[in-house]
């Protein structure tokens, strides 16, 4: 995959997010980008740091959502997955060089100002806040990439339409093929970036 084409997808993969994250997905596919995230391949033998640096090394895009950093309840730790590998990407921005200097990067929170709190050196940046709507997630990752890769889109009220058409042809595609319900909300990553890439090459059939 050529580095101009991918984005790196750095966010929850709880059952709460899975519905943004699809749509997040789904928007990048869209716009003839490729993401890249760690659930993508599934080989517990694969060191996930080691796989996580080489995503995002391979990426020129990255998006990052740091909505999960919070602890939610007494004696619950923050969760820092999520800044940490934000870390790694600005860092391989800033001292990798090369071609790396160009990379371009999304942050994301469901509320504004909490990541102040707990990530107090990102005050001042532009983080993008989502209200854990998938449409409002659309419509910022699309906004961005429009701005950052310089091209042309439809609008994100069309992209967030034309979401609902996968969804009911990929549904109906599984069903057929002998899955059910619980099958299908239990699909792995790879099946998803598939049958959405499917979808656009096809023609975007409704």
């Amino acid at each position: 995959m050529a580095y101009e084409e991918c984005v790196f997808i750095n966010c929850p993969f709880d059952k709460e997010y899975a519905p943004l994250l699809q749509a997040m997905l789904f928007c990048v596919i869209y716009l003839g980008f490729r993401p890249r995230l760690a659930t993508e391949r599934s080989d517990a033998a694969e060191n996930r740091l080691a796989k996580i640096c080489e995503l995002i090394k391979a990426s020129k895009y990255s998006i990052h959502d740091l909505s999960r950093c919070q602890a939610l309840q007494e004696g619950e730790h923050y969760r820092l997955n999520m800044p940490f590998e934000l870390g790694i990407d600005y860092g391989c921005r800033q001292f990798d060089g090369g071609d790396r200097s160009d990379k371009k990067i999304l942050v994301l929170e469901e509320k504004p100002y909490r990541y102040q709190i707990s990530l107090s050196d990102m005050a001042g940046s532009d983080i993008q806040v989502h209200g854990a709507k998938f449409d409002v997630i659309i419509r910022k990752v699309r906004n961005w990439l429009v701005s950052e890769a310089r091209i042309e889109a439809a609008g994100a009220s069309r992209i967030s339409n034309s979401y609902f058409d996968f969804q009911s042809w990929y549904f109906e595609k599984q069903i057929a093929a002998g899955f059910s319900e619980e099958d299908i909300l239990d699909y792995p990553t790879h099946e998803l970036l598939v049958a959405m890439t499917d979808w656009v090459d096809l023609g975007r059939p409704v």
